[in-house]
């Protein structure tokens, strides 16, 4: 229980520094809006709305950057085999990728509906002051598009009384970016959903390579500076806090203020990635540890589609395998194309391979395998590989020698018999609980972890570890 609670706090304090971040940032940009003499005269047509959008925009940008890291799997790969001296609660965090890519995502949703909001008000507001007649602040700066000649003067992008904000909207770039962005992450969030994701695997596939995309569209989309703010320049000759109130004297000879000049804000570019089938393949200078996985592809079935699998072959043994069961078009069709004998054999691409939380089992003296379905695969690897390391002498493996003489469990267990009976035989172990199946026994079994873990650190300690794909 006691090292439970240390990894426990370690993930809380990693999300209350990322989302101390997004606070900063989103209250530091909201302040620079707000109170910057720079954008007291874009303030004057639009408001505080200026702010929300801005301050939103700092953060999609944060998260953006951020979205592509937890799913990086060759850096994943690099980080655990980096921390394998670190201390086990830093190398269980790599285990929550997916969790903090969606939270990331989640994020960025936040933001992206914030951004929307106020950017309907600020154009709202652009159309509702360059209507205006009644000679007002607002109404004098959004006249400026065409009437000074000396430079590029204007602050509403809405030049005339007579265009519409859906003209403006699909005819400027930060306008028309904005709607391919917001399309392309509605149908990433929405295709990711876990029935979509489940059931129809192909569509998250291709939509959520929509990223590129995305991100090309978040690189450009301020570039056209619709939203401006006062030159360094203009700021020095005249200082909206000495000129503001003598608007309608602007350009007049015998007056101290000159009509403000206008930029845009430069652009903030995103830095930026049933039937069972198994296959053996020879290794041919592919190196490999227990419970990793690859991305397979089959380019007589389609040359875009990569599907993850499990090693199921020990590092020891002169192949690499994999067991692939029938379970949508793709599974299917490569099935099928294996079983024709008359054909030649399909050609397979492989990318990989990348480190899961399995790769950590033989730190443990203890470890408890539980698959469910084809979750079985991981583990078929681990006890290869410890077969083959007791017949080897392998000194260097921390687990004991009874992991092997244990039966193996078929149908479900009693799980609090089972975590009593291990608790009892290993009194003071360090017991891995590693899971590839669904989330309804995950919860389980990390309850389970809990409960059975003692409040002495000295003393067993169950730890939970969750394939993630």
């Amino acid at each position: 229980m006691g090292n439970w609670v240390v990894t426990h706090w370690f993930s809380v304090l990693f999300l209350a520094a990322w989302l101390g971040l997004n606070v900063f940032l989103f209250v530091h940009a909201f302040l620079f809006f707000e109170k910057a003499d720079k954008y007291y005269y874009t303030r004057q047509i639009l408001g505080s709305a200026l702010a929300w959008a801005r301050a939103s925009a700092r953060c999609l940008n944060f998260n953006s950057m951020l979205i592509l890291l937890p799913v990086c799997r060759n850096l994943l790969s690099f980080l655990r085999g980096s921390c394998s001296f670190c201390r086990r609660t830093l190398r269980k965090q790599l285990d929550h990728n997916l969790t903090f890519h969606k939270l990331v995502a989640y994020m960025i949703c936040l933001h992206t509906a914030i951004h929307i909001i106020a950017h309907l008000f600020n154009f709202e507001r652009y159309s509702r002051s360059r209507q205006a007649t009644d000679g007002c602040l607002a109404s004098i700066l959004s006249n400026l598009s065409h009437r000074e000649k000396e430079g590029d003067s204007w602050l509403n992008p809405i030049q005339s009384p007579n265009m519409t904000v859906e003209y403006v909207t699909f005819t400027s770039i930060a306008g028309l970016t904005g709607v391919i962005i917001t399309i392309a992450l509605v149908l990433m969030v929405t295709s990711a959903m876990e029935f979509i994701r489940r059931s129809y695997f192909e569509v998250f596939w291709y939509t959520h390579h929509i990223f590129i995309i995305y991100f090309v569209g978040l690189g450009i989309h301020g570039i056209g500076g619709m939203v401006r703010g006062q030159t360094e320049e203009s700021l020095d000759e005249s200082h909206p806090h000495k000129c503001a109130e003598f608007f309608e004297k602007w350009g007049d000879p015998d007056s101290h203020c000159k009509r403000p000049q206008f930029e845009g804000l430069p652009a903030e570019v995103v830095m930026y990635p049933s039937k069972v089938l198994e296959l053996q393949m020879n290794k041919r200078g592919f190196s490999m540890e227990v419970g990793q996985y690859i991305f397979v592809n089959c380019p007589l079935i389609s040359c875009l589609e990569w599907h993850p699998f499990t090693l199921t072959s020990a590092p020891e043994e002169d192949f690499f395998s994999i067991h692939i069961r029938a379970a949508g078009d793709w599974t299917e069709n490569l099935i099928r194309a294996f079983e024709q004998q008359h054909s030649p054999v399909p050609r397979i691409e492989v990318d990989g391979p990348f480190g899961t939380v399995s790769e950590d089992v033989f730190q443990y003296e203890v470890a408890m395998l539980v698959g469910a379905g084809i979750g079985v695969t991981p583990f078929a690897s681990i006890l290869k590989s410890i077969w083959y390391k007791f017949r080897n002498a392998d000194h260097s493996l921390k687990t004991q020698k009874d992991g092997l003489k244990q039966k193996t469990f078929f149908g479900r267990p009693m799980w609090d018999n089972e975590f009593s009976t291990i608790a009892t035989a290993h009194p003071k172990s360090v017991v891995g609980v590693f899971l590839c199946g669904p989330q309804t026994l995950a919860r389980s079994l990390r309850k389970c972890c809990q409960r059975y873990s003692s409040l002495n650190p000295r003393k067993v300690q169950f730890y939970f570890n969750k394939e993630n794909f």
